[in-house]
């Protein structure tokens, strides 16, 4: 924990000594999230993904769509939320703490779960670190099971593009990658001793890397209204993919919605 705190510190000092004068924001609202955002976004979609981890069937959820900043501060994206703790004098280096919610799954809704235990909806919270830059924004993220279903951790990199600026389409893309390490996997790939059945073996997963590709655009409405749309392919590792309950390694998740600014 010591050697955590002194790196977290160390990135704080490098970021507030890179300029010596102020200097006014500079940051790129479009690329500031994967969604991208000129003003703040509430609302509410339609997401669709797979029924359980690993699944070739999906499950339509009704979600709310939140994509808003509170004086340059405190952000909520979609199914992450966190506060800004240091910045660069433009802000286009950034680092703080972020909360982001992990869906879990009911094991009847899956043909190859079925009669395992259900995996809980969780929440991940860490450190992460955002670089705006003149081909794109970076993103770094740290985080653990601070609900204890899993204790598992994750490192996720991702990178932002954005691909069209227009007052008729934004439009962003998004490449990034997930290392997961064992207990995150194990719990939603792996199978107990008391979940195998006769077409369901034991495994025990191990830490791996998956990767993810995706884009995302928002459409004007009525001048001040906007329609958001999404999709994302998941690679998933080859420690989560060998796992008995797994269908397709490749795991798509689609979202529209319909947002009101406030």
């Amino acid at each position: 924990m010591t050697m955590i705190c002194h790196r977290i510190l160390w990135v704080g000092m490098c970021i507030t000594s890179l300029s010596g004068v102020a200097a006014e924001s500079q940051l790129d609202r479009q690329t500031e999230t994967p969604i991208p955002r000129a003003q703040n976004l509430y609302g509410i979609g339609v997401g669709v993904l797979p029924k359980t981890s690993g699944a070739d069937e999906y499950r339509a959820m009704v979600l709310p769509i939140i994509n808003a900043n509170y004086a340059d501060r405190f952000y909520i994206n979609a199914l992450q939320a966190g506060v800004w703790l240091l910045d660069a004098e433009d802000q286009r280096l950034r680092f703080g703490l972020s909360a982001e919610a992990k869906f879990g799954w009911d094991a009847k809704d899956g043909d190859r779960t079925r009669g395992m235990q259900d995996r809980d909806f969780s929440i991940f919270v860490g450190p992460n670190l955002r670089w705006q830059t003149a081909i794109g924004t970076f993103n770094a993220q740290w985080t653990v099971d601070a609900s204890g279903n899993s204790n598992g951790q994750q490192v996720q990199l991702q990178y932002i593009k954005s691909l069209v600026r227009h007052p008729a389409l934004r439009l962003n893309g998004l490449v990034g990658a997930s290392w997961n390490n064992a207990k995150f996997n194990d719990y939603y790939f792996g199978v107990a001793a008391s979940e195998v059945a006769p077409d369901r073996a034991q495994y025990r997963a191990g830490a791996g890397v998956e990767w993810q590709l995706g884009l995302n655009g928002v459409v004007p409405v009525m001048q001040t209204h906007s329609f958001l749309f999404g999709a994302m392919l998941n690679r998933l590792s080859r420690a989560q993919a060998d796992s008995p309950i797994v269908e397709t390694r490749i795991q798509p998740l689609l979202y529209m919605g319909y947002s009101v600014p406030f």
